[in-house]
C-alpha cells in the first residue's frame, strides 16, 4: 500500500467537522495536533487549519499527535489524544485501542 501525501490541514478539517456537526465547533479553540520528532518537538507538519493552515504533507517518517478538544467556558474542558507515526505501509496509531477511562483533573 502506498501512503498518499495528505496535507496536514485535511485531518484537522475532518476533526473540526465532527465537532462542529455535534454543535461544539466554537469551543474547539486550538490546533488539532502537532508534529512529534525524535530531536525537536513541533518541527514538522501540524494538524492545523485553525492557527496556521499547515499544508505540509503527512509523509512516511512523520510523527504527529491528534488531540482535539472542547472547552466550555466556566464549566469544563475535554481533550482526547492519540499519536500517529506515518510508516511506509500506512499510519501506526498509539494507543492501538480507544481509551475508555476518563480522568478528572
Amino acid at each position: 500500500m502506498k501512503v498518499t501525501e495528505t496535507p496536514a490541514s485535511v485531518p484537522s478539517n475532518a476533526a473540526r467537522g465532527v465537532i462542529s456537526k455535534a454543535g461544539y465547533g466554537e469551543y474547539f479553540v486550538h490546533r488539532t495536533g502537532h508534529s512529534i520528532d525524535r530531536e525537536l518537538h513541533g518541527s514538522g507538519p501540524h494538524l492545523d487549519n485553525f492557527e496556521t493552515a499547515d499544508e505540509r504533507a503527512l509523509v512516511p517518517g512523520v510523527g504527529f499527535s491528534v488531540e482535539p478538544g472542547v472547552y466550555l467556558p466556566g464549566r469544563f474542558g475535554m481533550r482526547s489524544e492519540i499519536n500517529v507515526f506515518m510508516a511506509e505501509t500506512g499510519p501506526l496509531v498509539t494507543p492501538s485501542r480507544p481509551q475508555t477511562e476518563l480522568f478528572l483533573v
